[in-house]
């Protein structure tokens, strides 16, 4: 029966592409479809969690979050600008795993899509409309084709073509930051800890360092404030004279990275409010479709994936007559779970920029922090799926 559930994903990022993954593990038929030429991602890294990495490794892939991934361990801290030591970074969760690496996203990408078969993916599909009935989902797309399927998955990102469909249009809440990203090659910085996680924070602004790619490259991030809104992009250039300025007096060590940079992206910080429905009928939504965040926490990605293993356990068992009770299933199991995310970012994002005066309550919240990630880490989704549907 469930072999017969026909599932059509909009967007082959890291969330569509995982949610395919997963859905084929349990007997569905899935195709992934992509706006873009090629499945691929431009330079930059991403955070593994393990809230993320135990469902990896569920559908096989562990194997290779270790052969891509670099593991980063208990030496990762927190500082202040000045370089002072503030708080170790969680990297375990409440039992002690250690499952947090350094990524990169086209590492990710590649992997994820190399385990679906031939011709899951089909590129070059740009969504145009959508309309459903009580039976089917019709996606409909620029080059004429239309997709039907018992189930579509708006897997389209931050601005979504099929969360309209959903909710009312809203625009994406600006936050009065940009972020400044790249790469640098681990040649250019021989000495540096591969290691690690660590990020330097205030007044105004923070920056961030960990390794990808098996410990090949370094990933920094730098968050300034802005008073110029600019389009959510993570292929803006951006200049590293710029960059530089920016954190100019701070650390030495953040000026080593710094002075290795040729090429740098910006990227604007945007989020949505937390959506009251992302379901509607055969259509649902999954990651930043359906819940954009900032990235203090490190969590879009991680969050995507869970969305992913939840919606295969929920629609594993049903048919087509079911699906639509068991999206708004899925819905409600990942809502509050989102919401609670989403804001959390917020405020550990103006944590970090030391948007307070007194630096030393900051660097006890830090310390504290440590217990809502080893919480956040914690978290498996499976077996709150498999209740809804036993």
């Amino acid at each position: 029966m469930s072999a017969r559930l026909n599932i059509a994903i909009v967007g082959g990022g890291i969330g569509g592409l995982f949610a395919a993954n997963a859905l084929l593990a349990r007997g569905l038929r899935v195709t992934v479809y992509e706006q873009a030429l090629w499945i691929g991602e431009i330079g930059a890294g991403v955070y593994v969690t393990p809230n993320a990495v135990r469902h990896l490794e569920s559908v096989g892939l562990g194997g290779a979050v270790e052969r891509w991934g670099a593991r980063v361990g208990p030496e990762s801290a927190y500082f202040r600008h000045d370089g002072t030591r503030i708080a170790p970074v969680q990297v375990t969760d409440a039992a002690g795993w250690n499952a947090c690496f350094g990524m990169h996203r086209a590492d990710y990408v590649g992997f994820l899509a190399a385990q679906l078969p031939a011709g899951t993916i089909r590129t070059a599909h740009r969504v145009i409309g959508f309309e459903q009935t009580a039976d089917i989902a019709r996606v409909k797309f620029a080059d004429g084709t239309v997709a039907e399927a018992d189930v579509a998955v708006g897997a389209d990102g931050i601005h979504s073509e099929l969360r309209p469909h959903v909710f009312p249009p809203s625009n994406p809440v600006f936050h009065g930051t940009i972020s400044y990203r790249g790469l640098v090659p681990r040649e250019r910085l021989s000495d540096w800890p591969m290691d690690r996680w660590q990020m330097w924070a205030g007044p105004r602004k923070h920056f961030l360092v960990f390794p990808v790619r098996h410990g090949e490259m370094v990933n920094y991030v730098g968050f300034v404030p802005t008073d110029e809104e600019m389009k959510e992009s993570w292929s803006a250039p951006g200049d590293p004279e710029v960059l530089r300025s920016e954190f100019r007096g701070w650390d030495p060590r953040v000026g080593q990275v710094l002075e290795q940079v040729d090429q740098t992206f910006r990227w604007g910080l945007y989020d949505r409010e937390p959506l009251a429905t992302w379901t509607k009928g055969r259509l649902t939504l999954l990651g930043d479709a359906a819940h954009p965040m900032l990235p203090h926490l490190g969590q879009g990605a991680n969050q995507a994936i869970e969305d992913g293993m939840a919606l295969a356990m929920i629609l594993a068992d049903v048919d087509a007559a079911g699906a639509p009770a068991r999206l708004l299933a899925y819905e409600k199991l990942r809502r509050e779970r989102v919401a609670e995310v989403q804001l959390g970012a917020r405020k550990h994002g103006l944590r970090v920029d030391s948007m307070v005066d007194d630096l030393t309550k900051r660097d006890a919240d830090l310390v504290a922090h440590a217990e809502f990630r080893r919480q956040l880490y914690s978290y498996d989704v499976v077996p709150y799926a498999k209740a809804l549907t036993s």
